[in-house]
């Protein structure tokens, strides 16, 4: 039986601060602040020329203000399009009113940096620049919003993982069945968010990777993937789906292998390609 958990959950408040009828959530401060603060981590990249390709970022430093309006707009409308289509489609087609109800926190990370992709493609060809750079600048930033999302999740009690005997194990409000369980957002937030960040820190700032175009982003996938799929062996399904084939197979699991595969293949692409070489 799983032993009673040494690691307390902290009763935080879901609710950040309250104006009347307006209540504002650390779920959303996580996208607002991640958003805002790889903002200007990225204008700091762009603006330092040496780390690019032909001393050319994909696009002025000045800009990264209007990309970042973009970006948190292609967060949510991806988030919400991959959660509706990844993980409760049945339920949207006989409620379509619902597909634009986010209230439900209904958010795919998936979904969500598919959109950003897209966004940091079409801004930067506006641009003229490398669209290959700023996918490697948003693998650079990004992991600053995944940390602080997850942190909100295990705020929200949401997305916890299965029951554990580990001295760390968490009692959750939101679990009706009240045993310890694992703390997984708290594991994404470290792989996902501040391991990733400093591997590719390295990459970036040590190897000088930014000059050949898409291997930072290939780094961030392979990483990024292959510590979704580690933390979903853990953690709940959600209860919709379940798991897949009767098995141990999750939807997160599936949606991250494209992403290893994808690093994969720009890791690849970016390290064979002889104009991308360093300069010294």
């Amino acid at each position: 039986m799983p032993q009673e958990p040494r690691v307390p959950f902290p009763n935080i408040d879901p609710i950040a601060f309250a104006i009347g009828p307006f209540a504002v959530r650390w779920y959303a401060l996580g996208y607002l602040f991640g958003t805002g603060l790889g903002a200007c981590y990225g204008y700091l990249m762009l603006a330092n020329t040496r780390l690019w390709h032909k001393g050319e970022p994909p696009f002025k430093a000045a800009d990264i203000w209007d990309f970042a309006f973009w970006t948190m707009l292609s967060i949510v409308v991806g988030g919400r399009v991959g959660y509706v289509l990844f993980y409760n489609l049945p339920f949207y087609l006989e409620n379509p009113t619902q597909m634009l109800n986010t209230l439900d926190g209904g958010m795919s990370y998936h979904g969500g940096m598919l959109g950003l992709m897209l966004a940091a493609i079409l801004f930067t060809r506006s641009k003229h620049g490398n669209w290959l750079s700023a996918l490697d600048l948003i693998a650079s930033v990004s992991t600053i919003g995944i940390f602080l999302v997850r942190i909100a999740n295990f705020i929200n009690a949401e997305l916890y993982g299965a029951p554990t005997a580990l001295p760390w194990g968490v009692i959750f409000p939101t679990d009706p069945e009240q045993v310890p369980r694992h703390p997984s957002q708290l594991y994404e937030a470290a792989l996902e968010g501040l391991l990733l960040f400093l591997v590719i820190r390295v990459f970036t700032h040590v190897f000088y990777s930014l000059r050949r175009p898409g291997l930072v982003a290939g780094v961030f996938g392979i990483g990024y993937g292959l510590s979704r799929i580690a933390v979903e062996f853990v953690r709940l399904p959600d209860a919709q789906i379940g798991y897949l084939f009767g098995g141990w197979l999750t939807m997160g699991m599936v949606l991250s292998l494209p992403l290893v595969l994808g690093g994969i293949g720009l890791v690849a692409f970016a390290t064979t390609r002889k104009q991308n070489a360093l300069r010294a």
